[in-house]
């Protein structure tokens, strides 16, 4: 076999996998969930923290183009539709505790938000 490494993703009991489920709960969990994993700095928490925070600013993002008549809505729509299936991923990643980012952008993410 080639050198088959195993994915850092899995873990087997994460610390600080309340904190990550809750940063996926609206931008209050998120703001909750910060400051709960602030003194402990668990780094599963700060993981999960920084994909729903990018998941957030792609949203802030998402209304500002909404506010372009037509094609702004559409793709609101669309964008929103897609947003609603990173959520979903980054919720079940937290709660089955693992490390993966949401589809899509979440390798974006990690780079946006590596010195946080």
């Amino acid at each position: 076999m080639e050198n088959a490494k195993e994915p850092l993703s899995l873990t087997t009991s994460p610390e600080g996998k309340t904190e990550a489920i809750i940063a996926y709960l609206t931008v209050i969990g998120l703001i909750i969930a910060f400051v709960m994993n602030n003194e402990k700095n668990y780094p599963f928490a700060k993981y999960h923290i920084k994909q729903s925070l990018g998941l957030v600013m792609v949203g802030l993002g998402l209304v500002l183009i909404s506010l372009i008549p037509i094609l702004g809505w559409i793709i609101y729509l669309v964008g929103l539709a897609v947003m609603v299936y990173m959520w979903v991923m980054g919720l079940i990643h937290a709660i089955n505790g693992r490390m993966e980012p949401v589809p899509l952008i979440g390798r974006q993410f990690e780079e946006w938000f590596q010195n946080f």
